[in-house]
Order: C-alpha cells, then structure tokens, then sequence
C-alpha cells in the first residue's frame, strides 16, 4: 500500500513538473495592480483633464484634417500608460522569475509573448488605420476586444485565470463598441479596475 501511494505522489510531482515547464508562472500579481492603477490615473486625465469623451464614433475635426490638443494629450497618456504597464510587467515579472530562480526570458515566457504578440500588433495597426479615418470613437472598444484576445491566448501558456479575463474584457469591447459614449468608462474598467482585482487575487493565491 506504502509503495503505491509513493508512486502516485511520483506520478503527481512529475505531471507538476512538466506543467511549470510547459507554462510561465513568473507573471506578477502586482504588475497587475500597478498596470491597473496607471489605467485609471490615464482615464481620469483623458475625461477630466483633456475632456476627451467621444459620443459619437466619428471625430469631425480628425475628418477636416487636423487633430484637436486635447486627443493628441489623451493619445500621449495612453502610450504613457502602455509603457508603464509594460516596464512593470516586465521588472516584476524577472525578480519573481529570479527569486523562483527560473529564467525570466525561457521558452515558455517566449511562446507567451508570441501568443499575445499576434492580436496586440493586429489590433494595433486597425487602431492606427481607425484613427486615420476619424473613428475616434472606436479605439476604446477595439483596444479592449484585442487586448482581451491576447490575455485570452496568454491563458495557453501561463495562469489559466487569465482566460476569464480576457473573455471579460472581449465582452466590455463588444459593449462599448455598440454604446460608444460609454467607451472610456468600458475601458476604465477592463484596463483598471479588473487588473487590479485581477492582480490581488493572483498575490493572495500563488505569491503569499
């Protein structure tokens, strides 16, 4: 009986093994949080400073061929907010990789950025595409519905809570996409507040 219970615990720690292997766990909860923090701070300053709230999904002065102050301030924010994210992402998720004493940039966490890569750089140029022909209104439910796809397809290739994720902020797209005055606020909290709840559940599970 003795021998047979070592051989399912045998059993069980070598399908562990082969799981982390096959998945990156080095993702940080608390990027999370900071990206979703950094979301938030860059909607507030998109509706209450730079009062940029498309109603509509075609902006008439993009159509005249120019750009109003206040988008071109919400677009710098966002790509101010993007890089945040990202350099976060990237910080924690190499000293959570280093204390695991993993390697940070493994085959695993490659297959990861190549899964997200695809949707994020297709779902980017049709923004940039989007934005060139005055749709203003539409990069909020575009930026939501691909990133989404992209968190959906990391769910592969690390934590498989990513996935619900994802799906949640496909479905704020879709919605935004058809109330467009409620596009800033979808992507409040889709990019804010669901990463933070998101980055909290994953530190009181997998890093306390």
């Amino acid at each position: 009986m003795k021998k047979e219970q070592d051989y399912l615990k045998d059993i069980t720690e070598i399908r562990s093994l082969m799981e982390r292997s096959s998945r990156f766990y080095s993702l940080s909860g608390l990027a999370g949080i900071l990206a979703g923090c950094y979301a938030l701070i860059g909607a507030f300053l998109a509706y209450w400073m730079f009062d940029f709230n498309p109603t509509s999904i075609m902006d008439p002065i993009l159509l005249s061929g120019g750009i109003s102050p206040n988008l071109a301030k919400t677009l710098m924010t966002a790509v101010l907010v993007l890089v945040l994210a990202v350099g976060s992402t990237v910080f924690l998720s190499y000293q959570k990789a280093s204390k695991r004493k993993e390697t940070a940039w493994s085959p695993t966490a490659r297959r990861l950025v190549l899964q997200m890569a695809v949707p994020l750089i297709a779902g980017g140029v049709l923004m940039l595409i989007v934005l060139g022909k005055g749709m203003t209104g539409l990069l909020a439910p575009l930026s939501l519905i691909f990133y989404g796809l992209a968190i959906f397809n990391a769910g592969h290739a690390a934590f498989d809570e990513l996935k619900p994720l994802g799906l949640l902020q496909i479905v704020l797209g879709l919605f935004c996409a058809h109330f467009i005055p409620y596009g800033l606020l979808c992507w409040a909290i889709g990019f804010g507040l669901l990463h933070i709840l998101f980055g909290l559940y994953m530190h009181v599970t997998y890093e306390k």
